[in-house]
């Protein structure tokens, strides 16, 4: 018969008070509810509003790099372009230069929705700002900033 090890309420407490990555998961679900309710009038959530604005650059953008940005893999960004793409927002191209790779750019539709949205991201995002317990919202950025860089350059340990 097999024994199934016990872990005991003080470890669920523990896990619920001092988790960083449950703290930051609620934290990142509440603040997408909040810009996906606000951009919902124009058909947007806030992870389209954030790969559109992504592309909002001078030149196309590499897949790789917009994966890279948008801390994504390269599967996980080809199933979120396809209802932009679908919308005629965003034209994915064979790079001239490496046809390996592909090209993100932002259509005139694309362009234009986005001038209408970044009105509402201002708005919902001053409001965010102004929760922040401590008033400081540059130091939370540069938090959050620090810790995902460290997380990108540190190995994983695997347990025992």
């Amino acid at each position: 018969m097999s024994r199934t090890a016990k872990i005991s309420y003080q470890t669920t407490l523990l896990v619920r008070d001092r988790c960083v990555c449950l703290h930051v998961q609620r934290a990142a679900r509440a603040l997408a509810r909040r810009f996906d309710q606000a951009l919902r009038p124009l058909q947007l959530t806030g992870g389209q509003f954030s790969l559109l604005i992504s592309l909002n650059r001078p030149a196309a953008p590499a897949m790789s790099a917009v994966a890279g940005l948008l801390a994504m893999d390269r599967t996980t960004l080809t199933a979120a372009l396809k209802p932009l793409a679908q919308r005629a927002l965003v034209r994915v191209t064979a790079n001239p230069t490496d046809r390996r790779s592909r090209l993100l750019t932002l259509t005139a539709r694309g362009r234009s929705l986005l001038a209408r949205a970044v009105p509402v991201w201002k708005r919902t995002h001053a409001q965010v700002e102004r929760l922040i317990p401590d008033g400081d919202p540059d130091s939370l950025r540069n938090s959050l900033r620090a810790l995902s860089s460290s997380l990108r350059r540190s190995p994983i340990i695997p347990p025992h």
